[in-house]
């Protein structure tokens, strides 16, 4: 196993760089160890497929999980806004970094991930050891 850790600054696009550093990386197989920081911009979508949601204030990144490859990352947040208010879903790209970001990824030895689409009208998460 190896562990990649980084620091987003304001500005960054936070789905992009984890997906950045995936391929850089020639991640076969990863997932979101942690993930803590704020963002400025948040576009989720939310359990029901067809709805996405966009956001702008400044919101605590309470959680953020998943799993990344060099090809693609299938990643879930979670984040509060300055209520305590908190709300979640599917990352989408356009999620932008207000003060930092600090993000961890582990990958997984002897696995590849890959994202097949399937019956379920998505592409879904197929693993192969190796």
């Amino acid at each position: 196993m190896k562990t990649y850790a980084f620091r987003l600054k304001e500005g960054a696009d936070l789905r992009q760089e984890i997906q950045k550093c995936a391929k850089k990386n020639k991640i076969k197989a990863g997932v979101i160890l942690c993930g803590v920081g704020n963002l400025k911009k948040a576009v989720i979508r939310m359990a029901d497929a067809t709805i996405t949601k966009t956001w702008e204030g400044t919101f605590e990144i309470v959680s953020i999980t998943g799993t990344v490859e060099k090809d693609d990352c299938h990643l879930h947040i979670s984040i509060s806004d300055k209520t305590g208010k908190t709300f979640g879903g599917h990352l989408k790209n356009g999620s932008i970094v207000g003060i930092t970001a600090e993000i961890i990824i582990q990958t997984l030895d002897n696995t590849d991930f890959k994202r097949v689409m399937d019956d379920t009208g998505y592409e879904c998460l197929v693993v192969e050891e190796n």
